[in-house]
């Protein structure tokens, strides 16, 4: 069946293009009638936009870009949903990319979406981060950008975060609140600002109880995966057996740091108590109960693309924006990895 198009709507009822278009638009200088007549006539023929030839007149492809570290993990796929939610609200499609943690891949997909002329762009930056050039290069394109998660504080757009620092010396907190003397913290890589902001929580919450900060009380994740979590585990054990508290960068990290323990009849949290930070699914179900810090994921999405819309409804009516950031708030999550009586 060939596409219908409005001169043949015109044309069968007589009238110019220009009021069919505002027919179907519902403008209020069409009289009923002659409105009826039109949406009976594109119901009759099936008539569908051309969006191509929409989003030429109106300058808006309707798609936005997202750029994630990855697609599988439980907190980025919450993150996606409530994006995808808000997007199917206001009529947009959403374009998802994965990064892979690699800094070449999303310089690449960042290209990607600016050559596909995109209304806008989420980023949640990858581990390997550490050259901002080619997100300066969405912002010297005109194109709004909101960062989530892991982000740059050195690009001026908007963004919304949780407070890393914050949530982290809540956590380590909780452990010296049940009894812990000498904690760990397994962090992640040294470039993403929310890993380093985890990192100065955990020191600050030390600091905080006169607890002495020990390097070697240190271990550094490359991938953040389960496979570090329960090698980091037994290097703690080895190394340092009288650790009786653990503050982990995520769950994964996590679950794989209690799968060592119990592997090996080490007691949770008798014997070494463990908080990790997000509330992935998975730290309700392992056994024993993981405690952790509930980073609101399916919020943050939907605010990315609330902010997102704001800043490009504003430039589409050529209005002044400045970039804001939202910050949403963690809570503590006490489970059986840290009940202690």
């Amino acid at each position: 069946m060939k596409n219908i198009t409005l001169k043949e709507i015109a044309e069968t009822l007589g009238i110019s293009i220009t009021t069919v278009s505002k027919a179907l638009k519902d403008y209020p200088d069409v009289s009923p009638k002659t409105r009826q007549a039109v949406l009976n006539l594109a119901h009759q023929l099936q008539y569908t936009p051309n969006s191509f030839a929409v989003n030429l007149r109106t300058r808006e492809s309707k798609t936005i870009g997202l750029i994630i570290p990855e697609v599988v993990h439980h907190f980025f796929s919450s993150v996606i949903n409530g994006i995808i939610a808000e997007a199917e609200k206001n009529g947009y499609l959403v374009i998802i990319l994965q990064s892979n943690e690699s800094l070449e891949l999303e310089k690449k997909q960042v290209a990607l979406l600016i050559n596909k002329r995109v209304d806008g762009i989420l980023m949640s930056l990858s581990n390997e981060s550490n050259d901002d050039d080619h997100i300066k290069e969405i912002l010297h394109k005109g194109i709004p950008l909101v960062q989530f998660d892991k982000i740059s504080k050195l690009i001026h757009s908007s963004k919304v975060i949780i407070n890393d620092q914050l949530a982290a010396m809540q956590a380590v907190q909780h452990l010296v609140n049940i009894g812990c003397k000498k904690i760990a913290h397994i962090r992640g890589p040294v470039n993403p600002q929310n890993a380093i902001d985890r990192f100065l929580g955990y020191k600050k919450a030390l600091e905080k109880n006169s607890i002495p900060f020990n390097t070697n009380l240190v271990y550094t994740c490359e991938r953040v995966s389960f496979e570090e979590g329960y090698a980091f585990a037994q290097q703690i054990k080895e190394e340092h057996p009288d650790v009786d508290g653990i503050f982990v960068i995520t769950d994964l990290v996590a679950v794989g740091v209690l799968a060592y323990f119990n592997e090996h009849n080490i007691k949770v949290p008798q014997d070494v108590a463990v908080i990790g930070f997000s509330n992935w699914f998975m730290s309700q179900v392992i056994t024993p109960k993981l405690s952790t810090v509930d980073q609101p994921s399916y919020e943050m999405g939907s605010e990315a693309l609330k902010l997102l819309l704001e800043e490009m409804t504003a430039r589409r009516d050529e209005k002044s924006f400045q970039p804001k950031t939202i910050e949403l708030k963690t809570t503590i999550i006490e489970r059986e990895s840290t009940a202690r009586s």
